[in-house]
């Protein structure tokens, strides 16, 4: 992996950890008591920001892979499923066993991008929220993994 795509993955896992570390007083405060209309927007902003930068370190390894970005209604979905695909080149971005975890991610986000704010519910939020930072410390596990390999 040349050193000038390596600097942007850097810079895109180093946006989402501040993202996490400046979220982590809402974070906490979810997790201690139901959160309001107010928090419950804040937290899915900060669920979107999540997974449009994983996305973002995504689309920069597929480039430095030269595969062709995923086009059309789906793409999103395809991009996730090219995650976790090996190539003849190199092997999965990430471990089999987020995929499940990390497809609700997904999922939330394509919800709050077409969705009103007034329909979060914070039954399908909380798991989410809750589990953002695991889920994080596995992907970077993984990110850094892929890069030391290739």
């Amino acid at each position: 992996m040349n050193n000038g795509l390596q600097k942007k993955i850097e810079f895109e896992m180093e946006q989402i950890n501040r993202l996490l570390n400046e979220a982590e007083p809402l974070l906490i405060l979810c997790r201690t008591k139901t959160p309001d209309f107010m928090e419950m927007s804040a937290a899915a902003l900060c669920l979107h920001s999540f997974y449009n930068g994983i996305e973002n370190i995504l689309l920069l390894i597929i480039k430095q892979e030269n595969l062709n970005i995923p086009e059309g209604e789906k793409w999103h979905r395809k991009l996730f499923e090219r995650a976790f695909e090996p190539t003849a080149a190199s092997p999965a971005i990430f471990r089999g066993e987020i995929k499940e975890t990390l497809s609700e991610f997904l999922k939330f986000r394509h919800f709050v991008r077409h969705a009103y704010g007034f329909k979060l519910k914070w039954v399908e939020m909380e798991d989410l929220v809750n589990g953002a930072e695991k889920l994080w410390g596995i992907l970077k596990e993984d990110i850094n993994s892929f890069i030391t390999s290739n």
